[in-house]
């Protein structure tokens, strides 16, 4: 086992990993920018190390003073978190080169499927069910053309590199497919230095439901259920629950196979997320594989009683898994709350929190790093906490929710404390019935 390990993150993730270690009896090293001294997971760290300015880019993203901190602390074991440096595949290498153990997935393995396209290919190599669309990178537009039309509109460009709904057009005529591909490409270029574009048909009445794996050293892999993440805006996720309103138990079996037979295809090491777009007649179509623990994982962790950090380092440390896959019996609600104005289209809300209540109670869990006091950076993601509810039923957790919200006070700032209130009140959530464009019609009240 791993007796020192450095968290390559921030904020309540890097807590959250943290207060792991400790349970394991496992040292840990916090490594922070000079806007995040102040941070929770710096003071609760048995070891901190200062890594940069407040640029992501001269401090969490800049590899070579994360090897640095790692080496001069004799950290043996690296967690990367979410974001930042957690599917990078130069990083993964970086830290096999020195020796050091990436609590993740293999360059080899990010390489394979961070890439759309080829992770695409390869789904369909395992017999994974995937959207029609091209096979591979479209080289131009007269092939993307041909392409719309011999698939039928509505069609769905998106770029290889993307990511947060970047590079992404939909397009539902063809004498809109033109400014469509030639934006896309601009935007994804400017944004990831690529403008390698694909194509899908567009799923109509689409809901984001996710498979929560686990892959070990050996080739074995299991499910631990679903979470339905549909409720978005610009393909940022704002609330989280399992099980899926949605779901049905032969749905359920069918698409924990289909997760399990990718993770096992690719001999996946680690916990990942296999993401499914669903349309309104049941069918599944592979979207994308998150190489990486997800925001969302404590709604997992909560309605089956697991550790997901906790298997993450002991798959890494060469722990072979149960090979148990999960049904959840419980129901769990996970609310971003975002440093953000919601009555101002979510504008980011950065400044010094003035007051904090955090809410209590059975079945309530707070996961942040922000305290009264704390002054909220504008350098990173505005998301300051994730309020979960567990209860025995669907409309238990709503209630919960509801109750929850009503206690937490965060002064100072604008939060989206307000936004998600109003949801849980929302008749079409409150009655399961949500898709990802549920946001496009949804106005704040007061």
């Amino acid at each position: 086992m791993f007796k020192k390990i450095l968290i390559a993150n921030r904020g309540e993730i890097a807590l959250r990993v943290i207060r792991t270690c400790k349970e394991m009896g496992i040292k840990t090293v916090a490594v922070y920018s000079t806007a995040d001294a102040e941070s929770l997971h710096v003071k609760f760290a048995d070891e901190a190390v200062c890594i940069g300015p407040a640029p992501s880019s001269d401090s969490y993203l800049k590899m070579s003073n994360i090897i640095a901190a790692a080496e001069i602390t004799n950290a043996d074991a690296i967690h990367p978190g979410y974001g930042f440096l957690s599917e990078n595949a130069k990083f993964s290498k970086l830290c096999e080169e020195h020796d050091i153990k990436f609590i993740g997935a293999s360059a080899e393995m990010i390489d394979k499927m961070g890439d759309k396209a080829s992770a695409k290919a390869t789904m369909i190599a395992a017999g994974v069910p995937c959207i029609p669309g091209s096979e591979g990178i479209i080289d131009t537009y007269e092939e993307a053309e041909k392409l719309a039309v011999d698939m039928q509109f509505p069609v769905m460009l998106k770029a290889t590199a993307g990511g947060g709904g970047k590079g992404m057009r939909a397009v539902w005529k063809k004498e809109d497919l033109k400014d469509a591909w030639d934006s896309a490409r601009m935007e994804s270029k400017a944004a990831f230095g690529n403008d390698d574009m694909y194509m899908e048909k567009l799923i109509e009445e689409p809901r984001h439901i996710e498979i929560q794996v686990v892959g070990d050293s050996f080739g074995k892999a299991c499910h631990l259920s679903e979470r339905d993440c549909s409720v978005q805006r610009r393909h940022q996720k704002l609330t989280e629950e399992t099980p899926s309103p949605f779901m049905t138990d032969e749905l359920r079996d069918a698409m924990g196979v289909a997760a399990v037979k990718a993770a096992e295809f690719i001999k996946y090491e680690g916990a990942g997320t296999v993401e499914f777009l669903v349309d309104k007649h049941r069918n599944f179509y592979f979207m994308e594989m998150n190489t990486r623990i997800q925001v969302e994982h404590p709604i997992t962790e909560e309605v089956i009683n697991y550790d997901l950090i906790r298997e993450q380092i002991l798959v890494a440390a060469g722990v072979p898994i149960s090979g148990k896959n999960y049904t959840p019996n419980l129901h769990s609600i996970e609310c971003r709350i975002n440093a953000e104005d919601p009555y101002n289209g979510f504008r980011p809300s950065p400044g010094k929190i003035t007051t904090f209540h955090a809410p209590g109670g059975h079945g309530i869990r707070l996961d942040t790093h922000v305290y009264s006091g704390y002054m909220i950076p504008p350098n990173y993601d505005s998301m300051i906490a994730k309020l979960i509810v567990t209860a025995q039923t669907r409309e238990e957790a709503i209630n919960k929710m509801k109750r929850a919200l009503d206690e937490f006070v965060i002064e100072g700032i604008k939060t989206t404390i307000p936004f998600h209130r109003q949801l849980m009140d929302h008749p079409d959530y409150v009655a399961g019935n949500y898709t990802t464009k549920f946001m496009e019609g949804f106005e704040m009240e007061g």
